[in-house]
């Protein structure tokens, strides 16, 4: 087999880990921490450095290829897996994962995939296991065939080599303005996410939030280029259900008030409400999207809490219950669901955003564009961090290369043809 040693490497996210449900009750932030009492279970603080860990797998000809794991940013909210713990996910992947990793043929993506992530004591492996090892597999794949990830990924799931660009979703974290006009100085695709995670962002009734949607599409006018004209993503963490109600209509008269303030720009609203439970969100969402849909409104809903795996993302998707869903890569686990999620949005034409977290590493977000472009999703999240500059140029950088590789390739196909 091609595998001959397992190496595991601790590191750092590129951000924090959050305790979500502690500030969504009223957490105070002082400075860059939040000051009150942690309350989801695993955090001892709200706010605590991201933590990875790398594994890396030594191949025959001793060449070491490595994925990353680690948790998003709101570990343990919305039925997400709790918070990554570095020295126990070591001790699993080195007394579960490590014996299967010797023992498969790196050769055969997908197949690889499916023996090592068999469950364990009848339970799935913690998700940050399978993201992490399934982009090491993706990379040694690559490796062995002297290929790209992104023509491992086409080949495996039967798919045409892609040419189109895939259009990048950067976000702002707190700092909204001066990140704001970062990205409309570099011309970014889709902007600016907001963080909208609290009341006070969110304001009495959403006047706070809505006057950052008119502050933002004004301001790509005023500093853009004139060809300028970008979509723009706010994500509200669930605030416009928590101010002013979980009835379906009310949420979506507001999108639409929201959306008539800015009615030349396409407007995405990402978790606008959390009704505790999978099934709920997906009733009570897919009664927002048909509302909007019956008003033509130019607002598309996106979808992220409650929605994680591959098996909740069918469900969404098969209810028409969002105009996109988030891929939350970490959350879905292998990178090669991200791909099976992504082909079943567009096999029920529901859009596709490859997206992920803030605490991710350039070695994960580098996977991503792969996944991305291979199943030519609808939109990818620039990452890691919560700068705009950084994942922007990881991403960005990632995605022209690869389509330059890939460009030569069908050049030299054609040619042989």
């Amino acid at each position: 087999m091609q595998i001959k040693d397992v190496l595991l490497a601790p590191g750092a996210g590129a951000f924090f880990y959050d305790d979500q449900e502690a500030i969504r009750s009223g957490a105070i932030q002082d400075g860059f921490i939040y000051v009150g009492e942690p309350a989801t279970p695993g955090f001892n603080s709200i706010r605590i450095p991201a933590s990875s860990l790398s594994v890396g797998l030594v191949l025959t000809d001793d060449a070491v290829v490595w994925g990353d794991m680690m948790n998003v940013q709101y570990s343990g909210a919305g039925g997400r897996d709790l918070l990554f713990d570095t020295h126990q996910i070591s001790d699993l992947t080195s007394r579960v994962v490590v014996p299967r990793l010797l023992d498969v043929d790196a050769s055969r993506y997908l197949d690889a995939c499916a023996k090592i992530f068999e469950p364990h004591e009848h339970k799935r492996l913690p998700l940050a296991i399978e993201y992490g090892v399934s982009q090491a597999l993706l990379r040694a794949a690559a490796h062995l065939h002297r290929t790209t990830m992104a023509e491992i990924i086409c080949s495996e799931f039967d798919l045409p080599l892609p040419t189109r660009r895939v259009p990048i979703y950067c976000q702002s974290g707190d700092a909204r303005e001066i990140n704001v006009d970062k990205m409309i100085l570099k011309s970014v695709d889709v902007l600016p996410h907001g963080l909208i995670n609290s009341r006070q962002k969110f304001g009495v009734g959403g006047q706070t939030f809505m006057e950052f949607v008119r502050w933002v599409a004004t301001r790509t006018r005023e500093i853009g280029r004139p060809e300028y004209h970008p979509v723009l993503h706010f994500d509200v963490y669930g605030w416009i259900g928590h101010e002013i109600g979980l009835e379906p209509q009310t949420i979506a008269d507001f999108i639409c008030k929201v959306a008539d303030t800015v009615p030349d720009f396409t407007l995405n609203i990402e978790c606008p409400a959390d009704f505790g439970s999978t099934q709920a969100q997906i009733d009570n969402y897919a009664r927002i999207v048909s509302i909007l849909n019956d008003r033509g409104s130019s607002a598309r809903i996106v979808v992220d809490e409650r929605c994680n795996t591959l098996k909740d993302i069918r469900l969404f998707v098969e209810a028409k219950a969002a105009h996109l869903v988030q891929i939350k890569t970490p959350d879905v686990g292998s990178i090669a669901d991200t791909a099976r999620a992504v082909l079943l949005c567009k096999e029920h034409k529901v859009g596709a955003y490859v997206g992920g977290s803030c605490t991710e590493t350039d070695l994960s977000a580098r996977a991503s564009v792969h996944i991305s472009v291979a199943t030519q999703a609808d939109m990818m999240l620039a990452k890691p961090g919560m700068g705009v500059d950084e994942g922007f140029s990881i991403v960005g950088n990632e995605q022209n290369r690869l389509l330059a590789m890939l460009n030569r390739r069908q050049t030299q196909n054609e040619n042989v043809g």
